[in-house]
């Protein structure tokens, strides 16, 4: 694999980051802790780095696998990132939430588990609508000063939050998130509304989560193979199999798996894109591994893109209509133009 910086970073990272969410056999499904040794060390060997997990994974196994793998393993070769948020114990009122009491905390249990001295990126794991986020981006550069954690990231957050964040860091001095975690697919475009466009202005990386939509868009669900799946799930919807059969008649033309076209079109747009691709078996990775020889041509771009398009309401759809574009902007400027 290639390196990308992530966000407006010096840090070098493989173009495919490695879910770790499956670590772990607890609720009936996962990876053992062989076959999880087996996964990151196929992803190493082609040239991986970076190790997605969080506290709350497999009810903190996720992380403790990865830590028991690193003491084996040379720790600075990965770029591991791991998230706070979601309540991992039931001890205080204050063991879930961002706020800064429970974040110190939870990153020092996540140490524990990864068996390290230093967390390379720190996610938000998801926003609680309650800490103001200028707690949060003080205690996460707190962390950094002490040498605890290397960068600053955030996930499941909306836009104005993590603009207004970016923007008190950037003016008081603090470390600024360099990477945005959100779902995004060809079947989870709403992104593209305010989240995305944000990230572009502010120099962060996309890391999607669910990028091939929980393997819908392997085409499984069209075969018939719901699994735990329920039936009114958005994922089995008319739109979505329609957007899937895309994907399906697109990898039957280039010969490839259906993962490799819907990972391509992500890693084909128009911003920093670092897909999350997770895996409980080493072969679930090593297909996906393969999307970076994969190439779609302009014309199956623009069918994926035609096929998934939505409406992106208010102003995106209003800044993109003709008649504005031309007449209204288009004459305002021309009227500047001629005064000046």
């Amino acid at each position: 694999m290639n390196y990308k910086l992530l966000g407006r970073s010096g840090l070098k990272v493989s173009e495919l980051c490695l879910g770790t969410m499956g670590f772990g056999t607890e609720a009936g499904w996962g990876a053992d802790k062989d076959t999880s040794f087996a996964i990151m060390d196929a992803y190493a060997n082609a040239g991986g780095n970076f190790l997605d997990t969080a506290n709350v994974y497999k009810l903190g196994t996720s992380e403790k696998i990865i830590g028991e793998y690193m003491g084996n393993h040379d720790r600075d070769y990965f770029v591991l990132a791991t998230k706070y948020t979601l309540k991992d114990n039931t001890t205080n009122p204050n063991a879930s939430g961002n706020n800064r009491k429970n974040m110190m905390r939870s990153v020092e249990e996540s140490l524990k588990r990864l068996k390290t001295d230093f967390i390379d990126v720190l996610y938000l794991h998801i926003w609680d609508s309650i800490t103001p986020v200028d707690e949060v981006l003080r205690a996460m550069d707190d962390l950094i000063k002490q040498g605890k954690v290397n960068y600053a990231a955030i996930s499941d957050t909306p836009a104005w939050v993590v603009a207004k964040g970016n923007t008190l860091a950037e003016l008081i001095g603090w470390s600024q998130f360099i990477a945005l975690q959100v779902e995004y697919s060809l079947l989870a475009r709403t992104a593209e509304r305010e989240l995305i466009p944000m990230a572009k202005h502010f120099g962060m990386t996309v890391t999607p989560w669910a990028p091939l939509a929980g393997g819908a868009l392997t085409g499984k669900y069209l075969r018939g193979d719901h699994g735990r799946i329920k039936p009114e799930s958005k994922r089995l919807n008319e739109r979505s199999r329609n957007i899937t059969q895309t994907v399906v008649d697109i990898a039957a033309e280039l010969g490839v798996s259906e993962g490799h076209v819907a990972l391509n079109w992500m890693r084909r747009q128009e911003f920093s894109c670092i897909p999350i691709v997770g895996a409980t078996k080493v072969d679930q990775l090593l297909d996906n591994l393969k999307t970076v020889d994969v190439t779609l041509s302009q014309d199956q771009l623009k069918r994926l893109n035609d096929v998934s398009a939505i409406e992106l309401g208010f102003p995106g759809d209003f800044f993109n209509e003709e008649g504005v574009r031309t007449n209204s902007f288009g004459g305002f400027y021309d009227r500047v133009e001629k005064r000046v």
